[in-house]
Protein backbone atom coordinates (compact mmCIF):
# COMPACT_ATOMS: atom_id res chain seq x y z
CA UNK A 1 0.00 0.00 0.00
CA UNK A 2 2.85 2.40 0.87
CA UNK A 3 6.31 2.36 -0.70
CA UNK A 4 8.80 4.98 0.47
CA UNK A 5 12.24 5.16 -1.11
CA UNK A 6 15.13 7.34 0.11
CA UNK A 7 12.85 10.11 1.41
CA UNK A 8 14.54 13.33 2.58
CA UNK A 9 13.41 16.63 4.08
CA UNK A 10 15.98 19.23 5.08
CA UNK A 11 15.55 22.49 7.01
CA UNK A 12 18.78 24.45 6.82
CA UNK A 13 21.40 22.24 8.46
CA UNK A 14 18.80 19.92 10.00
CA UNK A 15 17.96 16.70 8.16
CA UNK A 16 14.46 16.22 9.58
CA UNK A 17 13.98 13.08 7.46
CA UNK A 18 17.20 11.50 6.28
CA UNK A 19 17.11 8.89 3.47
CA UNK A 20 14.12 7.01 4.89
CA UNK A 21 12.84 3.91 3.07
CA UNK A 22 10.09 1.50 4.14
CA UNK A 23 7.09 -0.46 2.85
CA UNK A 24 3.65 -0.93 4.40
CA UNK A 25 1.69 -3.90 2.98
CA UNK A 26 -2.08 -3.73 2.53
CA UNK A 27 -4.30 -4.46 5.54
CA UNK A 28 -1.50 -3.95 8.07
CA UNK A 29 -1.14 -1.49 10.95
CA UNK A 30 2.28 0.17 10.83
CA UNK A 31 3.47 1.94 13.97
CA UNK A 32 5.98 4.74 13.41
CA UNK A 33 7.64 5.31 16.77
CA UNK A 34 10.32 7.53 18.20
CA UNK A 35 10.86 10.55 20.47
CA UNK A 36 9.70 14.08 19.75
CA UNK A 37 11.76 15.52 16.91
CA UNK A 38 12.52 12.12 15.39
CA UNK A 39 10.87 13.02 12.07
CA UNK A 40 7.61 11.10 12.44
CA UNK A 41 5.23 14.01 11.81
CA UNK A 42 7.36 15.33 8.93
CA UNK A 43 7.24 11.87 7.32
CA UNK A 44 3.47 11.61 7.75
CA UNK A 45 2.94 15.12 6.38
CA UNK A 46 4.86 14.17 3.23
CA UNK A 47 2.77 11.01 2.85
CA UNK A 48 -0.38 13.11 3.29
CA UNK A 49 0.77 15.51 0.51
CA UNK A 50 0.88 18.38 3.02
CA UNK A 51 4.63 18.77 2.68
CA UNK A 52 6.83 18.34 -0.37
CA UNK A 53 9.86 16.08 -0.06
CA UNK A 54 13.26 17.46 -1.04
CA UNK A 55 14.14 14.11 -2.60
CA UNK A 56 12.98 10.51 -2.68
CA UNK A 57 9.87 8.78 -3.94
CA UNK A 58 6.50 7.89 -2.40
CA UNK A 59 4.00 5.47 -3.94
CA UNK A 60 0.58 4.98 -2.31
CA UNK A 61 -1.89 2.42 -3.61
CA UNK A 62 0.16 2.13 -6.79
CA UNK A 63 0.01 5.89 -7.47
CA UNK A 64 3.14 8.03 -7.56
CA UNK A 65 2.43 10.77 -5.04
CA UNK A 66 4.33 13.48 -6.91
CA UNK A 67 2.91 12.69 -10.35
CA UNK A 68 -0.66 11.83 -9.36
CA UNK A 69 -1.58 13.38 -5.97
CA UNK A 70 -5.31 13.56 -6.80
CA UNK A 71 -5.56 9.79 -7.10
CA UNK A 72 -3.78 9.45 -3.75
CA UNK A 73 -6.23 11.88 -2.10
CA UNK A 74 -9.17 9.65 -3.10
CA UNK A 75 -7.86 6.67 -1.12
CA UNK A 76 -6.37 8.59 1.80
CA UNK A 77 -7.69 9.53 5.24
CA UNK A 78 -5.61 11.77 7.51
CA UNK A 79 -5.81 12.82 11.16
CA UNK A 80 -3.22 15.24 12.53
CA UNK A 81 -2.04 15.36 16.13
CA UNK A 82 -4.02 18.58 16.58
CA UNK A 83 -7.16 19.28 14.57
CA UNK A 84 -10.07 21.69 14.64
CA UNK A 85 -13.58 20.78 15.73
CA UNK A 86 -16.49 23.17 15.39
CA UNK A 87 -17.90 23.32 18.91
CA UNK A 88 -21.19 24.91 17.89
CA UNK A 89 -22.04 22.11 15.46
CA UNK A 90 -23.91 18.94 16.35
CA UNK A 91 -21.91 15.74 15.90
CA UNK A 92 -23.81 14.51 12.85
CA UNK A 93 -23.66 17.98 11.27
CA UNK A 94 -19.87 17.99 11.53
CA UNK A 95 -19.61 14.69 9.66
CA UNK A 96 -22.25 15.82 7.17
CA UNK A 97 -20.17 18.92 6.41
CA UNK A 98 -17.12 16.83 5.54
CA UNK A 99 -19.22 14.30 3.62
CA UNK A 100 -20.32 17.17 1.38
CA UNK A 101 -16.72 18.36 1.03
CA UNK A 102 -15.68 14.86 -0.09
CA UNK A 103 -18.72 14.60 -2.37
CA UNK A 104 -20.01 11.46 -0.68
CA UNK A 105 -23.02 10.17 -2.61
CA UNK A 106 -26.18 11.63 -1.06
CA UNK A 107 -27.95 8.26 -1.30
CA UNK A 108 -25.48 6.68 1.15
CA UNK A 109 -24.37 9.73 3.17
CA UNK A 110 -26.77 9.30 6.12
CA UNK A 111 -25.96 5.58 6.42
CA UNK A 112 -22.23 6.34 6.21
CA UNK A 113 -22.47 8.85 9.05
CA UNK A 114 -24.45 6.45 11.26
CA UNK A 115 -22.03 3.64 10.49
CA UNK A 116 -18.99 5.74 11.49
CA UNK A 117 -20.68 6.86 14.69
CA UNK A 118 -21.35 3.20 15.53
CA UNK A 119 -17.77 2.25 14.68
CA UNK A 120 -16.27 4.95 16.88
CA UNK A 121 -18.76 4.46 19.74
CA UNK A 122 -20.41 7.85 19.29
CA UNK A 123 -23.88 6.88 18.07
CA UNK A 124 -25.40 7.97 21.40
CA UNK A 125 -23.84 11.41 20.85
CA UNK A 126 -25.19 11.83 17.33
CA UNK A 127 -27.34 14.84 18.29
CA UNK A 128 -25.02 16.29 20.93
CA UNK A 129 -23.12 19.53 20.50
CA UNK A 130 -19.41 18.95 19.93
CA UNK A 131 -18.53 21.30 22.80
CA UNK A 132 -20.10 18.78 25.23
CA UNK A 133 -17.81 15.91 24.18
CA UNK A 134 -14.94 14.61 26.31
CA UNK A 135 -11.35 14.60 25.01
CA UNK A 136 -11.60 10.92 24.06
CA UNK A 137 -14.88 11.44 22.24
CA UNK A 138 -13.44 14.40 20.33
CA UNK A 139 -10.50 12.25 19.20
CA UNK A 140 -12.87 9.53 18.01
CA UNK A 141 -14.97 12.11 16.16
CA UNK A 142 -11.80 13.30 14.42
CA UNK A 143 -11.13 9.70 13.42
CA UNK A 144 -14.69 9.35 12.09
CA UNK A 145 -14.11 12.47 9.99
CA UNK A 146 -10.91 10.94 8.56
CA UNK A 147 -12.98 7.90 7.52
CA UNK A 148 -15.87 9.77 5.92
CA UNK A 149 -14.63 9.14 2.36
CA UNK A 150 -14.09 5.41 3.08
CA UNK A 151 -10.30 5.56 2.48
CA UNK A 152 -8.13 2.50 1.92
CA UNK A 153 -5.28 4.09 3.89
CA UNK A 154 -5.36 6.01 7.18
CA UNK A 155 -2.50 8.26 8.34
CA UNK A 156 -2.85 9.00 12.06
CA UNK A 157 -0.42 11.30 13.85
CA UNK A 158 -0.40 10.68 17.63
CA UNK A 159 -4.14 9.88 17.81
CA UNK A 160 -3.95 8.76 21.46
CA UNK A 161 -1.97 11.77 22.69
CA UNK A 162 -3.42 13.25 25.87
CA UNK A 163 -6.04 10.53 26.31
CA UNK A 164 -6.66 8.76 29.61
CA UNK A 165 -6.25 4.93 29.79
CA UNK A 166 -9.96 4.24 29.15
CA UNK A 167 -10.03 6.50 26.09
CA UNK A 168 -6.82 4.93 24.73
CA UNK A 169 -8.36 1.48 25.16
CA UNK A 170 -11.43 2.58 23.20
CA UNK A 171 -9.22 3.94 20.40
CA UNK A 172 -7.27 0.66 20.23
CA UNK A 173 -10.52 -1.25 19.78
CA UNK A 174 -11.46 1.02 16.88
CA UNK A 175 -8.08 0.38 15.21
CA UNK A 176 -8.54 -3.38 15.53
CA UNK A 177 -12.01 -3.14 13.99
CA UNK A 178 -10.67 -1.05 11.11
CA UNK A 179 -8.11 -3.72 10.29
CA UNK A 180 -10.92 -6.28 10.11
CA UNK A 181 -12.44 -4.01 7.45
CA UNK A 182 -9.26 -4.32 5.34
CA UNK A 183 -8.00 -0.83 6.11
CA UNK A 184 -4.27 -0.09 6.08
CA UNK A 185 -3.16 2.20 8.90
CA UNK A 186 0.05 4.10 9.54
CA UNK A 187 0.08 5.49 13.06
CA UNK A 188 2.74 7.53 14.84
CA UNK A 189 3.03 7.30 18.59
CA UNK A 190 5.38 7.71 21.51
CA UNK A 191 3.25 5.44 23.74
CA UNK A 192 5.36 2.41 22.84
CA UNK A 193 3.90 -0.13 25.26
CA UNK A 194 0.48 0.01 23.59
CA UNK A 195 1.64 -0.60 20.02
CA UNK A 196 2.30 -4.29 20.73
CA UNK A 197 -1.43 -4.78 21.13
CA UNK A 198 -2.56 -3.72 17.66
CA UNK A 199 0.39 -2.92 15.35
CA UNK A 200 1.58 -5.63 12.97
CA UNK A 201 4.52 -3.67 11.53
CA UNK A 202 6.75 -1.07 13.15
CA UNK A 203 9.31 1.55 12.15
CA UNK A 204 11.69 3.07 14.69
CA UNK A 205 12.85 6.62 13.97
CA UNK A 206 15.43 8.81 15.67
CA UNK A 207 17.16 11.99 14.52
CA UNK A 208 15.53 11.73 11.10
CA UNK A 209 16.74 8.20 10.41
CA UNK A 210 14.76 5.00 10.26
CA UNK A 211 16.66 2.57 12.48
CA UNK A 212 14.42 -0.49 12.07
CA UNK A 213 11.39 -1.40 9.97
CA UNK A 214 9.43 -4.61 9.45
CA UNK A 215 6.97 -7.04 11.05
CA UNK A 216 6.83 -6.29 14.77
CA UNK A 217 7.17 -9.94 15.82
CA UNK A 218 10.28 -10.40 13.68
CA UNK A 219 11.93 -7.24 15.01
CA UNK A 220 11.30 -8.27 18.61
CA UNK A 221 12.64 -11.76 17.89
CA UNK A 222 15.75 -10.39 16.17
CA UNK A 223 16.55 -8.34 19.27
CA UNK A 224 15.92 -11.17 21.74
CA UNK A 225 19.25 -13.00 21.44
CA UNK A 226 19.64 -12.94 25.23
CA UNK A 227 16.72 -14.35 27.20
CA UNK A 228 16.00 -12.86 30.63
CA UNK A 229 14.76 -15.55 33.03
CA UNK A 230 12.94 -14.48 36.19
CA UNK A 231 13.11 -16.93 39.10
CA UNK A 232 11.36 -16.78 42.47
CA UNK A 233 12.53 -19.15 45.20
CA UNK A 234 11.16 -20.26 48.54
CA UNK A 235 13.15 -18.65 51.31
CA UNK A 236 16.30 -16.55 50.90
CA UNK A 237 17.56 -15.95 47.39
CA UNK A 238 21.27 -15.89 48.33
CA UNK A 239 21.97 -19.66 47.91
CA UNK A 240 20.39 -19.67 44.45
CA UNK A 241 22.25 -16.48 43.52
CA UNK A 242 25.58 -17.94 44.66
CA UNK A 243 25.00 -21.08 42.59
CA UNK A 244 23.73 -19.40 39.43
CA UNK A 245 26.20 -16.52 39.19
CA UNK A 246 28.95 -19.08 38.54
CA UNK A 247 27.11 -20.05 35.34
CA UNK A 248 25.20 -16.98 34.18
CA UNK A 249 25.09 -13.21 34.52
CA UNK A 250 22.68 -13.00 37.46
CA UNK A 251 21.08 -10.14 39.37
CA UNK A 252 19.22 -10.17 42.68
CA UNK A 253 15.87 -8.39 42.32
CA UNK A 254 14.40 -8.91 45.81
CA UNK A 255 14.76 -11.12 48.88
CA UNK A 256 13.26 -14.05 47.01
CA UNK A 257 13.64 -13.18 43.31
CA UNK A 258 16.48 -13.00 40.81
CA UNK A 259 16.97 -12.64 37.08
CA UNK A 260 19.59 -14.18 34.83
CA UNK A 261 20.65 -13.81 31.21
CA UNK A 262 20.29 -17.07 29.30
CA UNK A 263 21.79 -17.37 25.81
CA UNK A 264 20.55 -20.89 25.09
CA UNK A 265 17.57 -21.94 23.01
CA UNK A 266 14.03 -22.05 24.40
CA UNK A 267 14.10 -25.85 24.39
CA UNK A 268 17.02 -25.74 26.84
CA UNK A 269 15.07 -23.91 29.54
CA UNK A 270 13.57 -27.07 31.11
CA UNK A 271 17.14 -28.27 31.62
CA UNK A 272 17.96 -25.10 33.56
CA UNK A 273 14.91 -25.61 35.77
CA UNK A 274 15.89 -29.24 36.39
CA UNK A 275 19.39 -28.11 37.35
CA UNK A 276 17.98 -25.80 39.99
CA UNK A 277 15.76 -28.52 41.45
CA UNK A 278 18.64 -31.05 41.47
CA UNK A 279 20.67 -28.58 43.52
CA UNK A 280 17.87 -28.36 46.08
CA UNK A 281 16.79 -24.85 45.14
CA UNK A 282 13.07 -24.57 45.85
CA UNK A 283 11.61 -22.80 42.83
CA UNK A 284 8.20 -21.11 43.18
CA UNK A 285 8.09 -19.52 39.72
CA UNK A 286 10.28 -19.70 36.64
CA UNK A 287 9.52 -17.80 33.42
CA UNK A 288 11.05 -15.89 30.54
CA UNK A 289 10.51 -12.13 30.51
CA UNK A 290 9.43 -11.46 26.95
CA UNK A 291 10.75 -8.36 25.21
CA UNK A 292 8.28 -5.85 23.82
CA UNK A 293 8.70 -3.05 21.32
CA UNK A 294 9.69 -0.63 24.08
CA UNK A 295 12.66 -2.86 24.98
CA UNK A 296 13.66 -3.00 21.31
CA UNK A 297 13.41 0.76 20.93
CA UNK A 298 15.59 1.39 23.98
CA UNK A 299 18.15 -1.10 22.68
CA UNK A 300 18.26 0.37 19.17
CA UNK A 301 18.25 3.95 20.48
CA UNK A 302 21.16 3.31 22.87
CA UNK A 303 23.17 1.79 20.02
CA UNK A 304 22.85 4.86 17.81
CA UNK A 305 23.54 7.19 20.74
CA UNK A 306 26.72 5.34 21.66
Amino acid sequence: MIKVNNLCKIYGKVRAVDAVSFNVPENEIYGLIGPNGAGKTTTINMLATLLEADSGEITIGGFNLKKDPKSVHKILGYMSDTFALYDDLIVWEYLDFFAEAYKVDKSIKAKRIDYLLELTGLIDKKNAFIKTLSRGMRQRLGLARALINDPLLLLLDEPASGLDPKARFEMRQVFKNLRKEKKTILISSHILSELDEFCTYVGIMEKGKLLESGPIKKIIKDHSIVRVIAIEVLGAVKPALKFLEKLYKTEEKSESCLELEFTGAEKELPGLLSLLVENKIKVISFYEKRKDIEDVYLSVSSNITS
